[in-house]
């Protein structure tokens, strides 16, 4: 077996209205099946691409590979052309950060890393204790088992990343990734807390972006669609005002 970077780009096209989109601008029909990350060569403008349904923010959407030799402008233009007739937006990395920030979707490298455990990072559930040996089970299976990664929203501001947040002057974790959500309003973050006695209803202070300290309270993740519903296309409403908080 070889790894190796297949040189090849990618970008995501999410919304409710996504799939709908991507039936009109394949050059031939819709993949049959086409569930959640599965995968299907198709064409594009005469292109020859990969896509999957998935994506970085927890909406209903796919995800298109440019393989090295492909057109890419010739993809693009025609996602942007056919994309007109649904209202399509061209967007940057601080909207679907703050949309998967709200899913609880976690980064590697920023919200988890080597030193975190899955516990800590709240996927204790995907780690199986039964007969089998993996690398690192005795240590998982002495490490503390509560979850130390929580949501945050923050009123009036964007927090800093870093070990920004304090109760009573004393610091007591660190915010992971953050960004600002006009859907509810507020800044958003992934934090991961020091220990397990800070969760859910917390209060903190927070230094945020501007150089102001707001006050922030930990929350659940995802912060809302709990049942994931939207991902699956079967919330597919298009909200015309910010949700109350949890």
């Amino acid at each position: 077996m070889k790894i190796h970077d297949p040189n090849i780009w990618v970008s995501q096209i999410q919304g409710p209205r996504s799939l709908d989109l991507l039936a009109a601008v394949l050059d031939g029909p819709m993949p049959d099946p086409f569930r959640y990350f599965d995968c299907a060569e198709v064409s594009i403008a005469g292109q020859t691409c990969w896509i999957s349904r998935s994506g970085f923010t927890n909406e209903l959407g796919w995800e298109v590979y440019m393989l090295p030799d492909t057109d890419i402008p010739a993809i693009g233009d025609r996602i942007m052309e056919v994309g007109a007739a649904f209202d399509i937006l061209l967007t940057g990395t601080p909207v679907f950060r703050a949309r998967r920030i709200e899913a609880g979707l976690l980064n590697a490298g920023s919200d988890f890393g080597a030193e975190t455990t899955p516990f800590e990072a709240g996927l204790g559930g995907f780690v199986e204790f039964d007969g089998r040996d993996f690398v690192g089970r005795k240590a998982l299976e002495a490490a503390d088992k509560s979850c130390r990664t929580w949501g945050m929203r923050v009123s009036g501001g964007v927090a800093q990343l870093g070990r920004v947040m304090t109760i009573d002057d004393r610091p007591v974790g660190r915010v992971c990734s953050s960004g600002y959500s006009p859907y509810q309003g507020c800044g958003v973050c992934i934090v991961r807390m020091d220990g397990p006695a800070q969760g859910p209803g917390t209060k903190v202070d927070v230094l945020c972006a501007d150089g102001s300290t707001q006050s922030g309270e930990l929350c659940t993740l995802p912060m809302y669609d709990a049942d994931r519903l939207i991902p699956r296309g079967k919330l597919v409403d298009i909200p015309a005002k910010p949700i109350a908080a949890e």
